[in-house]
């Protein structure tokens, strides 16, 4: 069965736009909080990256874990949670020849890690 009668109300771009977000959201709600250090930054990144590309309409993910933050809240625990702060995340999500990119990366100006939209071709 198609899924297309669901979305029949919103445009390919539109549609291209929600999927991504759609992801983006899965990522911070799911991720934000696991254990992670230094050592399982590249194993968390890739994994945070191979599970939301499953999600539909989505052509790739790239997560990176800021390595400096982490070492500057180093702990006696040797590991830290991973906050949205630590994340710099982009997401390609295409629809009916409609690529978008949404971003999530903290911005120093406002004191939060912003989710948008970066591009739309």
């Amino acid at each position: 069965m198609s899924d297309e009668k669901y979305f029949q109300n919103i445009s390919s771009r539109e549609r291209a736009i929600f999927e991504g977000a759609i992801t983006m959201g899965a990522l911070f709600h799911q991720f934000v909080g696991t254990p992670v250090s230094p050592k399982s930054t590249n194993s968390l990144e890739k994994a945070i990256e191979e599970s939301l590309e499953l999600q539909p309409c989505i052509e790739s993910v790239n997560v990176k874990i800021n390595h400096q933050l982490m070492e500057e809240e180093e702990n006696e625990y040797q590991y830290l949670s991973l906050t949205g702060e630590m994340l710099d995340v982009r997401v390609v999500s295409q629809y009916e020849g409609v690529k978008v990119v949404v971003r999530m990366h903290y911005i120093e100006e406002l004191h939060y890690p912003l989710m948008y939209v970066e591009e739309i071709d």
